[in-house]
């Protein structure tokens, strides 16, 4: 286990599945609500364990579920790439009871102090979620670097990079 600001990161295992995706559903359900008016949606296998299972998972991934004073309250999933230093934020995502209280800011500090040798971070979101945008132009200090699909609520992105000094 790794602790950073008050929060604990210890890499995924199957058995944190049935912890996580719950958290995972609230956070993409109010995100879909905030910004279409629906009740939920997200990534398929966002609300049953299948897109941890896949991704967070995965033998090419680095994945952290995070903790707070021993609570569970989110994750995130890393692609690193050890040759070219140029690495993907895959998801982050914060229980919503503890949104706003700088948590996902720290959770992204973390990362960057965990992977010193990234020349540049690259991420992708939804076009329609723009606390995303906030997030992470504003507080983790990407840029936009295209837009796909841009005039698509369902399906259109945000291409997202920070260059590292």
């Amino acid at each position: 286990m790794k602790t950073y600001q008050g929060l604990d990161f210890e890499k995924i295992t199957e058995e944190d599945i049935h912890v996580l995706t719950p958290i995972m559903k609230r956070a993409f359900d109010e995100d879909t609500r905030i910004h279409l008016g629906e009740e939920s949606g997200g990534p398929p296998g966002y609300d049953n364990g299948d897109f941890l299972r896949k991704y967070a998972l995965n033998k090419d991934s680095t994945s952290y579920k995070v903790s707070k004073d021993g609570n569970v309250i989110g994750a995130i999933i890393l692609w690193i790439n050890h040759s070219t230093h140029e690495n993907f934020l895959g998801n982050i995502f914060i229980d919503i009871e503890m949104e706003n209280q700088g948590v996902g800011k720290k959770v992204w500090e973390f990362v960057e102090s965990e992977f010193p040798n990234t020349k540049v971070w690259r991420t992708e979101t939804p076009i329609f979620s723009r606390r995303n945008h906030n997030f992470y132009v504003n507080k983790c200090g990407f840029h936009v670097v295209k837009i796909e699909n841009p005039k698509s609520v369902d399906e259109g992105s945000f291409i997202l990079e920070k260059r590292m000094k």
